[in-house]
């Protein structure tokens, strides 16, 4: 059973997303919160294992939020909640230790899938969300006139591959079934991109994969 935290300071929301996820079998949600402050609270009692978090709350904001609950435990996973209102939060939260990026407007079963990726370890993010925080470190890389980073040793043509889906938004079961590789292949492909890149999330794969001139898709 996967545990959830709930953080959004709009009841609303939070009550949809707890009837979403009690109409599974394998997802509970444990507590909602409305704030950091109480998103700190109730996952120190609660322990979950994913928190869904909103980043623009009253008081402590979810990337404020996200830093302290990571701190205190490691091993939970966050995935904001995120509208394109919050742009400029999206870094932030990546930088806190968020493992991914869902979109307000997406389809009910992109939740409970996101939740049950993180879960497993992966990096959940709706492509549109992934687009607007490419687009972002695009023209930031363009503002400041510098070459893109480099691997210390070049991509393979696999890793190259996907590098590509990975930027797409696939999941490692997705670039699986696309590449017709094992699961294990791809994620030891995923492994071989982060430490040739130095990076620590897909997301930042991802951004990389624009800045390489990888076409996404």
């Amino acid at each position: 059973m996967i545990t959830v935290l709930i953080v959004d300071d709009q009841h609303l929301v939070r009550a949809g997303v707890r009837m979403l996820c009690e109409s599974t079998e394998d997802i509970t949600v444990v507590g909602e919160a409305a704030n950091g402050a109480d998103a700190l609270r109730l996952a120190g009692q609660l322990r979950p294992d994913v928190v869904l978090m909103d980043l623009h709350m009253p008081g402590m904001d979810g990337t404020t939020a996200t830093a302290h609950l990571l701190r205190d435990n490691p091993a939970a996973r966050v995935v904001v909640l995120t509208t394109f209102d919050d742009d400029d939060r999206l870094y932030p939260a990546l930088n806190a230790g968020a493992c991914g990026f869902l979109g307000k407007d997406v389809e009910p079963p992109a939740v409970l899938d996101a939740v049950r990726r993180a879960a497993a370890g992966d990096s959940p993010y709706s492509p549109t969300v992934l687009r607007r925080v490419v687009e972002r470190a695009a023209v930031a890389w363009n503002d400041t006139a510098s070459d893109p980073p480099h691997p210390a040793t070049p991509f393979t043509g696999r890793e190259r591959e996907v590098l590509r889906l990975i930027a797409a938004g696939l999941s490692n079961s997705e670039i699986a079934a696309r590449m017709h590789i094992g699961l294990t292949t791809v994620k030891t492909h995923v492994s071989n991109l982060m430490t040739k890149t130095g990076t620590t999330n897909r997301v930042r794969l991802a951004v990389l994969a624009i800045q390489e001139g990888i076409p996404a898709g």
